[in-house]
This record gives C-alpha cells, structure tokens and sequence, in this order.
C-alpha cells in the first residue's frame, strides 16, 4: 500500500495540485482580469483539462509542462497588459522565456506579482504531490476535454466572435487552432485545385487618388511643415475622435490634446496600418503600405532602392526648396533610423544624442517626454532664424513600454502606462501652446499623430486606430472634423497637396484635403489580424485565417453588422492583396543586401544594460526566406580606448527571443586595434523578426566600418540536401 499525503490521501492531493494549476488559475485569473467570455472559459476548461489528465501519474511530462503552462499564463496577462494585443503563433516560444517577462515589465516590475506568486506555488504543488504513482483514471474522461475543444471550434467557426483573441482563446489552444486551421486550409486548396487565376487587382490600394473637391483650391498658406508623431498613441484618447464614431471607450487620458484637437482638422476614422515606428514611420513619409506581416519593414527594404526613396515625402520637399530635419528622443541605431532617414531625404536627421538639456527622467530609451519636447522648442526657434522654408519630423519615445512617468503622475493614475499618457499630453499640450504663441503656427502646417497603436482592452481595432491632427493657419477654411476613411498611406500625399507641390504617381493614397463622394480601399495588419475595407464591406482575416465579413460604412467602427464567413479564392484574395503591396520595394526579389555600418563615432557605456536600447548596430526585424543562406561581416576600429579595451558581443534573436546559433564570439577589442568577423548560416526555414544585437562595454570611442547582412539562395542541390534532412528528421520524430 502506498504512502499517504500528510494533508490529502493520493492521487487526491496530486488531482487538487494539479486542478489548481490547469483549471482554477486559468478560470480564476481570466475573471479578474475582465476577460470573461464563455467560449474563453471553455479554452481553458478544454486545454487545462487536457493537460491535467496528460500530466497525472507522468511527472516526468508534469515538470516540463507546468512550468511551460505558468509562464504563458504570467506571460500572456504582462502583454496584454502591456501593449494590449495578443501574440502570434510565432510569439509563443519566446513567451516561455522568463528573459522575455523580465524585459517587457522592466522599469515596473511584474504587473501581476499575486499571478506570479500563485503560479510559483501551484507548480512546486504539482511537483511535489506527483512523486507517488496513484490509481489509473478512466481513458473515457479524455473525451471531455476533447469534447469542448472540438465545440469551441464549431461554435467559433459558425459564429466568430468580434471579442479579443486573448477573451476566446489561451495560449496552447490558439496555437492548436492555428495548426489546425492552416491544415484545414491545405486540404481544400488541395481538394480545389489551382484556381489562383490572374493576380487580385491592387490599384484601389496602390494608386494615387486625387479625384476629390480640394478644401483649399489655391493651396495652403503656410511655408513650413511640422509633423509631430506621438509614440503608440491610439486615437480612442482624442476626446472629439470616440465622440464622432461612437466609442464606448471612456477614460480622459489626453485632455489637452483633446482640446487641442477642437481647434483645427481631425480626422477621427483614421487608420495606422501595421505595428512597429518604422513602419509607421515609412507609411506616413513614403505614401506607401508598411508591410502587412512581420517581414523585414520596408524602410530597411528601402536602403536597397536608389529611386523609391525619391518618392518619400522629405526627399520631394528638399527637392522644392525646403530644409528638411528629424528629431526623436531615442538614439538612432536601433532600426537603422541612422540610415534609413537620410535615405528618406532628411538633411539633417538627429536622436539623443543632440539634445543638451537635462532630462527629468531616467528612462532607458531616452529623452523623456516634458525634456524632449523643450528642447523639440529650441530646435524650431533656431530653425525660424533662417528665412528658408523648413520641414521637421519630431517623434518621442516617453509612451514606449518600459512606461516612466514623474512620481507626481504616477500618484495621479492607477498604471504606470496612464502615468506616461498624461505626462506626454501635458508635454505636448504646452509644446503646443508654446508654438503658438510665439506665432509658429501662422505659417506653419503643424500635423500630431502617432506612428503606431499600444492598443486598448475591450475596444474594437483598437490596435488600428490612430488619429490625424491638423493646425492650419487657414483653419476657417477647413472642417472640424474630416468625413471619410484615411489612413497613414494617405499623409504623404495630403501634405504635399496643401503645398500644392508636384505629386509622383508612384505614391498611394488620397488628399486629406479633399473631399470625396466615393469610398475608398484601404487595408492594415495589426494586432495578428488583416483587415480590408473596399467603402461598404470591411473583411478581417484572423490567426487561424478564417475571414469574417461586415457591413461598415468606416474602417474605425465601435460595431458592425455581421455579414459571415468567407472562404475559398475570395479568403484568399485577402492574404494575396497583401503580399502584392509587401512587395512594392523588393518586387518580390529573395535576395537581400544591407549594409548597416555608418562609420560614426561611438562612445562606449561601462555597462551595457539593455539589449535593445544599447544595441550599437540597427539591423532589426529582418526577414531571412526559407532555403536562403545568409552571410555576416562586421569590422569594429578602436578610435579612443583604456587600457582594458573593449567587452563585446553579437546576439541574434527570432520575435525578440534569443536563437540557438552557434554566432562565433568576439575578441576583445584593444586600444589601436579593430576586430573582424566574418560568419554564415543557413535558413532551412523562413526566419521572421531577426535581430542582430551588437553590444560593447568599456571606456572609450569606437568605430563600425562593416556590418554587411547578405542573404542569398542556396544551390539547388544543397536544397535538395536540406529537404532530404528536414524529411528524414519529420520521419524519426
């Protein structure tokens, strides 16, 4: 006879433990997080019951699995709360990364330490109670968990649900249904045959439309430009904006902006179309689609092309006449913003480093929003003393997760992240007041928007809804609120209509200063989902690439007439618009050149504290296609250094998580000396969001000549070889 628990017989002790972990958390931290929805409490029971069962009299799969089951717990409640959107399928892997959890709450802490510490406690319950094999349960109870799997998917599949993902689906059963879905998906193509037909039609979305009645005839008056972009500001903050389309949404968290907005042009129904600043960065300025995946972003593309860069909007300004400067609040290097907005056509382009004011802040990424802005100030008045014509792009960095705000703020508001919020309005609200009245906006155009969307719980395309702002010294002449769907695909051709500039056909998108009598196309991928909007129907494609269909009359809309399902070609069609627009810089070409060295000067730190906001070198969120090699060459020179030398490091990661690549380690660098690098690896399989983290610690000045990202086709009969490999290891697993 076994031995007995001290506090419960077994198996009962070891069916509580692992109940408590697999079914009451779940349950227990989806109501008390305000995710309560029947079909989310159904994934849990189904996937938690599941695993419960998998894990009885198995402690050898329990240890892993528990632990596995807790960080995707912690981890998935952190992102949400973060940046209000739910991973992807390919984000998984590095959500079970405590590296992951500790930096996307850094600054803050854990926001949920009750979560953490439940989790902890049920896990070593678990492991604890597992040790003693107990009585076999009955096969039939596997059909219970199985069972609402299996009516969670019917019922999601005949009725989709417009709820957030993360309120109909945890972790492992989003990424079940994904798996599921794309086999599914497989087997009809397979089952219809090819019957692609011709490539969809993208001029709705690729072309410049400028068939509407200009608001301003003549042009406007102003002769210089200023476009302020506020870092991950979602138009539901905007008071006029939730009061136009009906949002339920309440919280005031932008009061002075929100009066601001009352004074000149905003448009409410406006649509960012993908996450990430460089690729709102690149919408915004180049009249074009970011990309509507996570591939690499177009603005890295963009260091390729010698001519699509001429189209974006600072290249065509300068090219009129106008000085053209960049300003943000964090360093440059990271994205390759050093590169990519000179490329773009910004004659002077800076970041942290030339700020001379004392930050208010400690904040890991830079400048802080109240400082930024004052010396975002001192920039335009010295721009003003000269009588040429100017355009500057200001973005901050305050509102970017780690949240930081003054102690003042953060009594102010239950989060750190409103904290931040209210400090950058009223940062942006006195910058404003500040223009004004020294006389800027007489003559000048001053734009507020933002680059992206930290999304919003329980609001609808919260991650797609930004906002546009426009101060015009003609404001009588302009509406208050602009009718109509627009988006960032649009800015660039709106701002050089107001200047009644010469506009190239390449660019796409309408004139925010005209009006339209016929609806427009429009698209965006965020927060996981693809959504088009033709002017009467709105399609959204989800991670499990079911498409659902809605009557809209706006892309920005509280709720919509569900319309059902869609399937076959039409389904498709979606997905194939989009990958045409991806393309509209690379034209589809697999191989990739990137050159991402400077040769700037750069001051060492003793410690490097933060891989991304250290990184020395921009080469992020690359995209390396399937059957491709790709070869790295880097060459660093000593230009000032102690005697110690430098410490340095190169770390690649895949979704922010670091790889298994065996990256060969770097020397130390010594005073007069350089290092050199030359490595490759191959792709078997497309390698999404790719990082490249170069980091060094020491006392002095160092200097990047090489830093080459070459990625190429395999030969065929290496091809050949790695699909010979992949087959044979599918077969022995």
């Amino acid at each position: 006879m076994r031995p007995s628990s001290p506090w419960l017989p077994y198996p009962a002790a070891s069916l509580l433990a692992l109940g408590m972990l697999f079914l009451v958390l779940p349950l227990a931290c989806r109501y008390w997080l305000g995710w309560s929805s029947w079909p989310g409490y159904v994934s849990d029971l189904g996937s938690g019951s599941l695993l419960l069962l998998l894990c009885y009299r198995r402690p050898w799969l329990a240890a892993p699995l528990s632990a596995i089951w807790a960080l995707l717990l912690l981890g998935n409640a952190e992102l949400v709360n973060a940046v209000g959107r739910m991973p992807e399928p390919s984000d998984l892997k590095y959500l079970s990364d405590p590296q992951f959890v500790s930096q996307s709450t850094q600054g803050g802490g854990i926001r949920y330490p009750l979560l953490a510490g439940a989790l902890v406690i049920a896990v070593l319950a678990c492991l604890l109670s597992g040790r003693r094999q107990g009585p076999a349960l009955p096969r039939a109870l596997y059909a219970l968990p199985l069972a609402l799997l299996l009516g969670h998917a019917v019922d999601q599949y005949q009725h989709p649900s417009e709820d957030d993902q993360w309120q109909l689906f945890n972790l492992p059963h989003k990424a079940m249904a994904e798996g599921i879905s794309r086999g599914r998906l497989a087997l009809e193509d397979w089952y219809a045959g090819d019957d692609s037909g011709l490539p969809p039609d993208i001029d709705g979305l690729s072309k410049l439309d400028l068939k509407g009645t200009p608001l301003l005839p003549n042009g406007g008056k102003a002769r210089n430009l200023l476009v302020i972009t506020l870092e991950g500001i979602p138009g539901a903050y905007i008071a006029a904006s939730r009061q136009a389309l009906g949002s339920h949404y309440s919280e005031d968290l932008m009061p002075r902006l929100s009066r601001w907005a009352e004074r000149g042009m905003l448009t409410p129904d406006y649509v960012l179309h993908s996450h990430q600043t460089i690729r709102g960065l690149y919408a915004m300025l180049c009249g074009d689609y970011g990309k509507l995946d996570s591939g690499t972003p177009k603005g890295v593309e963009l260091l390729n092309s010698q001519t699509r860069n001429l189209q974006c909007l600072p290249h065509l300004m300068s090219s009129m006449g106008f000085r053209t400067h960049f300003l943000q609040g964090a360093g440059l290097r990271f994205m390759a913003k050093d590169q990519i907005m000179p490329h773009m056509g910004f004659q002077q382009t800076h970041g942290r480093d030339w700020f001379k004011n004392k930050p208010y802040l400690e904040f890991p990424w830079g400048m802080d929003d109240k400082a930024y802005f004052e010396g975002a100030l001192q920039y335009v008045k010295q721009l003003r003393q000269d009588k040429q014509p100017w355009m500057l792009t200001l973005l901050t960095v305050g509102t970017h997760q780690p949240y930081s705000a003054p102690p003042e703020y953060l009594a102010r508001f239950p989060t750190a992240k409103q904290a931040a919020i209210g400090y950058l309005d009223d940062a942006v609200a006195d910058f404003l007041d500040a223009l004004n009245k020294q006389g800027v906006l007489k003559d000048t155009l001053v734009v507020v928007t933002s680059d992206e969307s930290h999304g919003l719980e329980n609001v609808r395309l919260a991650s797609a809804w930004g906002f546009n702002l426009l101060l015009a010294p003609e404001q009588e002449q302009l509406p208050k609120l602009k009718q109509g769907v627009y988006g960032h695909v649009d800015l660039t051709a709106s701002l050089l209509d107001y200047f009644a500039l010469p506009l190239p056909d390449n660019i796409a998108g309408r004139s925010l200063l005209r009006d339209y009598s016929t609806p427009r196309e429009i698209i965006s991928y965020t927060n996981g989902l693809l959504r088009q909007h033709d002017g009467k129907t709105f399609t959204e494609c989800n991670f499990q690439q079911v498409c659902r269909r809605y009557a809209s009359r706006g892309f920005i809309a509280p709720q919509a007439e569900y319309l059902g399902r869609v399937s076959g070609r039409q389904a498709r069609l979606v997905g194939q618009r989009a990958a045409l627009l991806d393309q509209s810089v690379t034209g589809g070409q697999v191989g990739q050149r990137y050159q991402f060295a400077n040769r700037e000067r750069i001051e060492l730190r003793p410690e490097a504290r933060d891989e991304w906001a250290d990184n020395l070198i921009g080469a992020q969120y690359l995209e390396l296609p399937k059957g491709t090699r790709t070869r790295v060459t880097l060459k660093i020179d000593a230009l000032r250094m102690d005697r110690q030398g430098a410490a340095l490091r190169l770390i690649t990661k895949e979704y922010d998580r670091n790889t298994s690549l065996a990256i060969p380690a770097l020397p130390t660098l010594k005073r007069g000396g350089s290092v050199e690098l030359s490595f490759d690896f191959d792709n078997p399989q497309t390698r999404k969001a790719f990082s490249f983290h170069l980091l060094g610690e020491g006392h002095g000045a160092i200097r990047i000549s090489d830093f080459s990202v070459v990625t190429e086709p395999l030969p065929p009969e290496l091809l050949a070889v790695q699909a010979e490999e992949a087959e044979a290891e599918a077969l022995a697993h």
